[in-house]
């Protein structure tokens, strides 16, 4: 490609980018700027905007959404796929669910899963959730931004499920698809 290409490239791109003001999205919490150490002394606003590549709006969640779960990454879901003691959660509302997931998911979604924890081995008793024959519940929603499994993964715990048998694919859908691995559709 020969070098008066190239710039007239780049500055399409550059035109395309400033043709519509970027959406600042949240960071942590309800905050869409975070300061930090420049280490030389000096402050920079680390910001978050949308574009092609910000996918997903959310904010960015913890690697361990409550202590005592265990983050995982695509090799840990790989093997929990074939690993009979593991169910394999995607926690997004049904519409994300049918358009693509992981194969051999199901999905329970975030607002439902502390409902149905009898479909993850617990039983519901007088006094609450019975867990101690829980399943190992891989849940995973729509990757580092998206707060629908950790909500649903900090309601399983309050309602008694334990933590150490929650396995958090924090990548999510969206790594999930980044790295190219094979999606299907949702099947209810």
């Amino acid at each position: 490609m020969n070098m008066s290409i190239r710039v007239l490239i780049a500055l399409a791109a550059v035109l395309w980018m400033g043709a519509g003001q970027a959406e600042d999205l949240r960071i942590i919490g309800e905050d869409k700027v975070f300061v930090a150490n420049s280490g030389s002394g000096e402050e920079v606003e680390i910001t978050r905007q949308m574009t092609p590549c910000a996918k997903n709006k959310g904010w960015l969640q913890p690697l361990v959404p409550e202590p005592g779960i265990v983050p995982v990454t695509e090799i840990e879901v790989l093997n929990a796929m074939n690993d009979e003691d593991f169910i394999l959660v995607d926690m997004r509302t049904q519409e994300w669910f049918l358009d693509a997931t992981i194969p051999g998911a199901v999905n329970i979604p975030y607002t439902e899963v502390a409902m149905r924890m009898d479909e993850l081995g617990c039983s519901k008793g007088d006094d609450g959730w019975d867990c101690g024959n829980a399943m190992k519940v891989l849940g995973f929603c729509n990757g580092p931004v998206c707060p629908q499994s950790p909500t649903a993964m900090r309601a399983m715990i309050r309602d008694g499920f334990p933590a150490e048998k929650i396995y958090y694919y924090r990548g999510g859908m969206l790594d999930w698809d980044a790295l190219g691995l094979t999606t299907v559709e949702g099947d209810l």
